[in-house]
């Protein structure tokens, strides 16, 4: 097998966060793994990691994008930030990649600083105006915390030189919220780009929002959306629909969740684990974890796991089983959704995602935006 199918590699460089966001998978879903993990990574695990990823980038010979992820990695504080920062760049030259992904809470000028001087980008996460925000990313006393995250982009915004790392913001769609108000809100922080996802679930428990599983609130409200998005002269980039557009359109996407491309995934747990994708959380407790096998970085390599005949069958369960899905025309720009969203206790992963019906909507709406475009465009 040939290593050339890892993607992305996330360090949960912390387990524990400083925010009870009530949808959060990690906290609040199946699994409950998290209680075990140390409350940070260790100098051990940071420095095994960065060699096995060293290791991994000059094997498989193509670029690696590392997101230091948690819980919220902010939590560990400069100096260790500093120093993993410092290690991840001597060992991974361009065009690797490394990013922060972040509640934006606990963001300084001091973190700034280390960012900057690595070249490290930057994702805050924020679901709209206040109402929206503070209803569900609320902190350990229910308090909500927009003001803080709000505060922390106008932060990195203010710095002409950190500016740049600023790679967009990160929202979870709340289908009963007001579409132009969350694109506005979100709009105004500045951010060059939007990711919107949809509330986790499956077929055994439901997404909030979502009554049943043929229902469309949250395809509803993404179309809504898309409208507003298409309609504006300045938009940001929204990456669920321009993926979407493109593949439409005969083009590739550029992240996991749409299309038929695979994507290698990999997550290093605080403990050294070596696990799967860490959504799979939402399907069910150790969805995550390999099996039969247990790596960890202190004791195995990553050119080794993603060799093995685990990681193969893990890689390839990103493509859909249920008929419904191999026979849909749209399978092309939906390619199954998350796989984490296919779940259901009777038939495992084996089900079009509990999405499926949101989906065609959007996809429904997409087409009629390219017929009216290109029906304007033949008329000129």
């Amino acid at each position: 097998m040939a290593i050339d199918v890892v993607d992305t590699v996330l360090l949960k460089v912390a387990s524990r966060c400083n925010l009870d966001c009530s949808y959060c998978y990690i906290y609040h879903m199946a699994d409950d793994g998290w209680r075990g993990q140390p409350k940070h990574m260790s100098d051990a695990v940071q420095e095994a990691t960065v060699h096995q990823l060293s290791e991994l980038y000059s094997c498989q010979g193509h670029r690696l994008h590392v997101v230091l992820h948690g819980g919220e990695p902010l939590l560990i504080g400069p100096k260790r930030m500093l120093k993993l920062c410092s290690m991840l760049r001597s060992a991974l030259p361009d065009p690797c990649e490394v990013h922060v992904q972040t509640n934006g809470v606990l963001l300084t000028e001091e973190f700034l600083d280390i960012f900057v001087r690595f070249d490290v980008g930057i994702s805050i996460s924020i679901d709209g105006p206040s109402d929206v925000h503070d209803r569900f990313r609320v902190d350990k006393r229910g308090q909500g915390s927009y003001d803080r995250v709000r505060s922390a982009i106008a932060l990195l915004t203010a710095r002409e030189d950190a500016r740049p790392l600023f790679s967009g913001v990160l929202a979870v769609v709340n289908p009963s919220s007001n579409p132009s108000s969350v694109y506005s809100s979100l709009k105004a922080t500045g951010a060059p780009s939007i990711d919107f996802l949809v509330r986790d679930g499956n077929h055994t428990h439901l997404p909030e929002g979502k009554a049943s599983p043929t229902s469309t609130e949250f395809g509803t409200w993404m179309s809504e959306t898309l409208d507003i998005y298409l309609s504006d002269p300045t938009p940001p980039r929204v990456r669920i629909f321009d993926d979407m557009l493109r593949l439409i359109m005969g083009g590739e996407s550029n992240k996991e969740g749409v299309g038929t491309a695979d994507y290698g995934i990999l997550v290093i747990d605080t403990d050294g684990s070596i696990n799967k994708n860490d959504t799979l959380k939402v399907a069910h407790n150790a969805a995550d974890r390999f099996d039969q096998v247990s790596w960890n970085i202190l004791s195995d390599t990553l050119v080794d796991v993603v060799q093995s005949t685990a990681y193969l069958d893990y890689y390839l369960e990103q493509r859909p089983t249920a008929p419904k899905c191999r026979r849909c025309s749209e399978l092309h720009v939906c390619g199954g959704g998350m796989v984490a969203h296919r779940w259901s206790d009777d038939r495992g992963f084996n089900n079009p995602s509990i999405f499926c019906s949101d989906q065609l909507l959007l996809i429904s709406r997409m087409r009629e935006w390219l017929a009216h475009r290109n029906s304007s465009v033949n008329k000129r």
